[in-house]
């Protein structure tokens, strides 16, 4: 073959391979105007801002943030040499591999770690490891850590406590006269609506969170459709109680506790970023900005009940007991468990938790943000995405992503 054939085969090539690794729906994502940040009235419902608002919402005009430091002694993460040949299945599709499933779903970032070890890092949509992504209601997890820190410490004295005895401005309310534990099983009974749509009690309850504070929000919401702790009923409310009895236990802004309790003992390298509400007060059912990485190193701290696994004194960050209660589901009453909770996951304090008789559970928000963990296999996948629902079941997105998952836990040990 001449000079000439075969610059022009593997320009080709080129082509070809530029073409194929193109991530789904770029139009649509705003690729042509380089991911804008869209304002804060369209970049939660609008697909052309999707991209540049969740990989940087402390850019985005009128909203502010309250930041995490990082540590002085940042967790090494190493690297594997070679990405691991894990084959997944799906519908008819056989033996996918981790390419496809990033041409299949809108991916911002993909995170596997295995003992400690990046096994697969990716990146789609012109997104860098310096990006700090949005977490959706993966903020709930890190607030029910908040939660187990401050019940270690005695600020708060048990879980069974109402929320008023921390917040007094809830007294008289139905989330004031909810206990702790049940704010955390989203067992509280208020009837509210989460749907997504921009017209439901979560919209009616931000709008009034983000002028006046989530104390002030809570006044709206008055009726229950269960007594409190008799089912699971997930809303967002609930979560951003939490936020205020944290508040009250500690004198302090979850970032502000949280930084020295929790950010920095994990070794985060990067500063995290969380959206207040009207008061100053960090919104605690979302709204939390870290890189993809640091959420790793969390994952990497649960994966190791708590613990630092580069710690020579093995410091106990988060209570292995309470990590248990929140995401064992063999401690939990069985309206919470796998299969009654919802038909698939069962629900601890504020983890999703998996069927089966092994222990793994996940950080989950909308659009597809995603932090699973098995702790026996000290395995950890962490995901961001700008899926074009909000919720992944209505698109193949959750689908994919179990199956995924389920092939990546096969593929170093049994499911």
């Amino acid at each position: 073959m001449k000079r000439s054939q075969r610059l022009v085969l593997a320009l080709l090539l080129t082509g070809i391979a530029s073409s194929a690794s193109a991530a789904p729906d770029e139009d649509k994502l705003g690729k042509a105007q380089g991911y804008p940040i869209g304002t804060l009235n369209n970049y939660f419902f609008d697909e052309s801002v999707r991209v540049g608002s969740f990989s940087s919402q402390g850019e985005i005009p009128r909203i502010k943030v309250n930041a995490l430091a990082p540590s002085d002694s940042p967790m090494a993460l190493s690297r594997s040499d070679s990405e691991p040949s894990i084959r997944w299945d799906v519908d008819h599709l056989k033996r996918l591999t981790v390419d496809d499933y990033l041409a299949r779903q809108r991916i911002m970032g993909l995170l596997i770690i295995k003992d400690g070890v990046i096994q697969v890092e990716r990146y789609q949509y012109d997104r860098k490891p310096s990006h700090r992504f949005l977490s959706n209601s993966m903020a709930k997890s890190i607030t029910s850590l908040a939660v187990g820190i401050a019940l270690h410490e005695g600020k708060i004295a048990s879980l069974d406590d109402p929320a008023e005895r921390y917040a007094p401005k809830l007294a008289g309310t139905l989330y004031g006269g909810t206990t702790i534990r049940n704010l955390l099983r989203m067992a509280s009974g208020a009837r509210f609506t989460e749907n997504y749509d921009g017209k439901d009690d979560l919209a009616r309850f931000g709008l009034v969170a983000a002028r006046d504070g989530v104390e002030a929000a809570a006044n709206l919401i008055t009726e229950r459709d269960a007594p409190q702790g008799a089912r699971f009923s997930y809303g967002s409310a609930q979560t951003d109680m939490l936020a205020v009895v944290l508040r009250g236990a500690t004198g302090m802004t979850l970032s502000e506790y949280l930084t020295p309790c929790l950010w920095q003992p994990i070794g985060a390298e990067t500063s995290a970023l969380w959206r207040v509400d009207g008061t100053g007060l960090e919104i605690a059912a979302g709204n939390f900005n870290a890189t993809l990485r640091d959420y790793g190193r969390l994952g990497i701290v649960l994966a190791n009940d708590g613990v630092r696994p580069d710690d020579p004194q093995h410091k106990q960050i988060i209570s292995r007991d309470y990590l248990l209660d929140a995401t064992d589901w063999h401690r939990f009453p069985e309206a919470f468990q796998p299969g009654k909770a919802t038909p698939y996951y069962g629900y601890g304090y504020q983890f999703w938790v998996f069927p089966g008789e092994k222990r793994r559970f996940a950080f989950l928000g909308v659009y597809g943000q995603m932090i699973l963990i098995d702790p026996e296999l000290k395995l950890v996948m962490v995901q961001t995405a700008a899926n074009a629902t909000a919720k992944p079941g209505q698109t193949t997105l959750a689908k994919d992503a179990d199956a995924f998952w389920r092939a990546i836990v096969r593929h170093y040990g049994s499911w």
